[in-house]
């Protein structure tokens, strides 16, 4: 009261007046806050928890109950340019084909029965009931120049090159040709659609892809030069940086297998070591093989301790998994004609099959000899033909990546 006396006092006239309404009301507010309770407003409810998203991908192993899969396209195919990495990984009598051919679509024709086989693929897997995605449509004539390299692209036929799940993870794998280096924009659609619905998505360190990741004297002019550079580990890819595809990875619980390839060096290998951590068990395992790429179609386990193994191309490392009590099955003989044009894969691929259950397999139609082994496990072959589709590199298993397996993680070795 002295202060507002003194305030007041030191004001003359107009001034005063229209101070002391000011004044007033500060006097009665001050009487209402001395005379009113103390109240605390209640702090504010505590956000609502959110409940975990349960992850759309999972997948252990390559038998477990198939729900969901991804089929490639044939759709916009194009030949590759022949390029070091591309002449390491074909076979002597395609190099002409791809001298001619580079840039452009493949055989129309040939394309067009290709794109009928994957569809009725589709409508199998369907009535098998497995949920079937597909990936986006690209145009692969287009040139693209990185500061590093130029090229035009390939397809997007082969999932499984190019995305592995592990768990409830999808990993794209960096790629090693050039031709690919663009193709995971094909399937980005689906891996923001699977992110946002709970899954972990990881890609992979992309290569510079530059001159360095190739040996460009790589000195192969025969399949002779091929079979000895083999014998000795000497692979088109250096160890300039990671990289890896997906295919040269095969999974069965904990463990993982996988071979150091002309598309998969060492340093993708311990990438992948690194990134999947302690839960996970890499092993790297070799094959008497000519021209490593992709294990598929060499290395099949189809079950708990049950693997397809190629005769041609038997594992360095075979002993590790006897000891383990693993049941070896040695394929037949594939069927297919040495005229039919198998552009980027051999005739093995009759044993990359894609398991939709234990007791439940897709295998090629006319392959009997290999339904027949089947038929002795116990298992029931699911037959479809693609015939036309095996030339552009891959069978069922390359056709497909499953995104969904129901199953949990074990340890099989």
């Amino acid at each position: 009261m002295l202060l507002t006396r003194i305030f007041l006092g030191g004001c003359r006239g107009r001034e005063a007046s229209r101070i002391k309404p000011l004044v007033n009301g500060c006097r009665l507010l001050c009487n209402v806050r001395a005379t009113a309770p103390l109240t605390m407003e209640a702090p504010p409810p505590p956000p609502a928890e959110k409940k975990p998203l349960v992850s759309p991908v999972s997948s252990f192993n390559e038998w477990d109950p198939l729900e969901e899969v991804i089929v490639g396209r044939v759709e916009g195919a194009h030949v590759p340019p022949f390029t070091v990495e591309v002449k390491a990984n074909t076979y002597e009598k395609y190099w002409d084909f791809y001298t001619k051919n580079s840039g452009t679509p493949f055989p129309q024709e040939h394309m067009r029965k290709a794109a009928a086989e994957i569809e009725e693929l589709c409508r199998v897997l369907e009535g098998e009931g497995v949920k079937v995605r597909r990936p986006d449509l690209l145009d692969y004539s287009l040139q693209y120049t990185t500061p590093d390299f130029s090229s035009t692209g390939m397809y997007s036929a082969m999932p499984r090159d190019i995305l592995i799940v592990i768990g409830t993870e999808i990993i794209e794998a960096p790629m090693a040709w050039r031709a690919r280096f663009f193709e995971y924009r094909a399937y980005r659609s689906l891996m923001k659609e699977y992110f946002r619905a709970g899954a972990k998505w990881t890609t992979a360190p992309k290569p510079l892809m530059s001159d360095e990741l190739y040996d460009q004297e790589y000195p192969m002019k025969s399949v002779q030069d091929r079979h000895r550079l083999a014998a000795e580990g000497k692979f088109v890819t250096t160890e300039f940086e990671p990289c890896f595809d997906a295919a040269d990875f095969i999974r069965a619980g904990r463990d993982i297998f996988v071979q150091r390839s002309q598309v998969t060096n060492h340093m993708g290998i311990e990438w992948m070591r690194r990134h999947l951590g302690d839960e996970y068990r890499v092993h790297e395992v070799s094959f008497k093989d000519p021209n490593p790429m992709h294990i598929d179609a060499t290395f099949n386990i189809i079950g708990p301790g049950l693997v397809i193994a190629n005769p041609d191309r038997p594992c360095n490392q075979i002993d590790m998994f006897r000891k383990a009590g693993w049941k070896i099955v040695t394929a037949p003989q594939p069927v297919v004609s040495d005229s039919w044009p198998l552009w980027m894969s051999s005739k093995w691929l009759s044993m990359n099959v894609l398991m939709i259950d234990e007791k439940r397999v897709v295998v090629e139609t006319d392959e009997i000899p290999i339904q027949k082994m089947f038929e002795k496990l116990g298992i029931k072959c699911i037959k479809v033909s693609i015939r036309h589709a095996n030339s552009l590199g891959g069978g069922f298993h390359c056709w497909t990546t499953d995104i969904r397996r129901r199953g949990t993680l074990e340890s099989y070795l």
